[in-house]
């Protein structure tokens, strides 16, 4: 009995000089710097610390070094936030909420510019960790000025943005530009991560909510909600003269995120067109897209380039969520001869649900000008008002391979398939015509539940054998 009695004394002993290590630890860390403190309540004469914090982030940021996290303190900031140092590798400077307390970094004081104005800019820095901030009300009235939420330029690498919500960023001009996060890789960038934000009710003009642009190689945009917008809701791309070399946005995975109701349609930059795309590729390079839900947008997913003689290269759009867009679900290829197009791809195991709800004849797969050596099987499209399946408008189409794929039968609803100009209102009469499809169906997949969009498959569904 007494050896127990000793043992159980010697583990409470043990556990409150850990405690008191602990707290020894963390009040060493927050002295020497490791925890910085930013409240509304503070001074930039303090010392940073819980007790004693400083007012601005602006002050936060000039004394942050690597390994320093910047606790910010519920309230709103009416400020810029330009992060001033890099941290290290296992090093990084994050700006962050404290616990779960509402940081608002807010725009309403900003002067009106003429030139870019970001709330949050990070430029020629690495290793910055921007979490649980919720950035918003900057707006601009010049053609020339462009409001962003995060901003990311230069040679940044090693950057996180994490957890934040970014709303109701606005051009008021009928020209302008806006963003929400904006990263533009003028020099060499990698390992940028967009992860868990909330990007909403911004007024872009002719700009994009989430944007990749330039030379930026290694990326994940994984888990964000991008929603209410009136331009393009995730965009990568390339080609544009960001860069002096290698200016396309490459190796990156946008994977479970949530895009809808985003569109052009009363953006005074497009008028009546609907030509916002949920997820956009615009000539990009080696980019999984997989596992999102994107609908009610103008387009569901589009991969092309804008640019004349260049190419959206080993795409692989995959095992996506695709309905109710009123253009089109998944587009490749560009929309006129003068653009560029879209090869090498993989567009497999995506749903694609009556799209192509304004009637524009875009119906769930579209492939437009020059579009070669791409592959698409093992989905399964069920059309929308307009019956058709696959539009494809220009004979700019080669060695593209199409099979294994189900079309949803319905009573009483023929379907339409377009192959290069040529239209058929029979599946027999399109594979015969263009050789494509021999191992399709054109069946019903037999939906779990299409009246609430669960896609799951019946265990009898004839499309299992066809798709697995």
């Amino acid at each position: 009995m007494r050896k127990w009695y000793f043992i159980l004394l010697a583990g409470v002993l043990t556990s409150v000089i850990l405690a008191v290590v602990y707290d020894k630890t963390k009040a060493n860390e927050e002295e020497t710097g490791a925890y910085l403190y930013v409240s509304p309540n503070g001074s930039d004469q303090n010392e940073g610390t819980k007790e004693k914090p400083f007012r601005t982030l602006a002050h936060a940021s000039e004394e942050a070094a690597a390994g320093t996290t910047v606790m910010i303190r519920e309230g709103t900031y009416h400020e810029i936030l330009e992060v001033k140092h890099s941290g290290t590798d296992g090093k990084p400077i994050t700006f962050r909420n404290y616990e779960n307390e509402k940081v608002v970094i807010s725009g309403e004081s900003v002067a009106d510019a003429k030139y870019e104005t970001p709330l949050i800019h990070i430029h020629d820095k690495h290793n910055i960790v921007i979490s649980g901030l919720t950035i918003q009300d900057l707006s601009v009235s010049s053609e020339g000025a462009t409001a962003m939420g995060i901003y990311v330029s230069g040679s940044s690498s090693h950057i996180a943005i994490k957890n934040n919500h970014v709303r109701d960023i606005k051009t008021k001009a009928d020209d302008g530009n806006a963003h929400g996060i904006a990263v533009y890789g003028t020099g060499s960038m990698k390992d940028i991560q967009i992860e868990d934000n909330t990007v909403e009710n911004l007024t872009l003009g002719a700009s994009e909510a989430v944007v990749l642009n330039g030379n930026i190689d290694g990326f994940t945009i994984a888990g964000n909600v991008v929603r209410n917008n009136n331009n393009i809701g995730i965009d990568l791309i390339g080609y544009e003269g960001t860069a002096d070399k290698n200016d396309y946005v490459r190796n990156g995975v946008v994977e479970n995120n949530t895009v809808y109701q985003n569109s052009t349609y009363g953006n005074p930059a497009y008028g009546d067109d609907y030509s916002a795309g949920g997820i956009y590729v615009d000539g990009g390079h080696s980019i999984e897209i997989k596992k999102n839900t994107v609908h009610d947008n103008d387009i569901g997913i589009e991969a092309t380039s804008e640019h004349k003689g260049k190419y959206a290269n080993a795409i692989q759009i995959t095992d996506n969520k695709v309905y109710n867009n009123a253009y089109t679900g998944i587009s490749i290829g560009g929309y006129d001869k003068k653009r560029g197009g879209t090869s090498n791809s993989l567009i497999s195991r995506n749903i694609m649900y009556r799209n192509d709800t304004k009637g524009l004849y875009g119906g769930q797969l579209l492939l437009q000008y020059d579009t070669k050596n791409n592959t698409i099987e093992k989905n399964i499209l069920t059309a929308g008002d307009s019956r058709l399946f696959i539009g494809n408008d220009f004979t700019e189409n080669e060695g593209n391979t199409v099979n294994h794929n189900v079309y949803h039968k319905e009573a009483d609803q023929d379907g339409v398939w377009m192959w290069k100009k040529n239209e058929y209102d029979s599946f027999a009469s399109y594979q015969k015509a263009t050789n494509n499809d021999s191992k399709s169906i054109y069946a019903d997949p037999m939906y779990r539940d299409e009246d609430s969009y669960d896609f799951t498959l019946d265990p009898d569904s004839p499309a299992r054998p066809v798709i697995e």
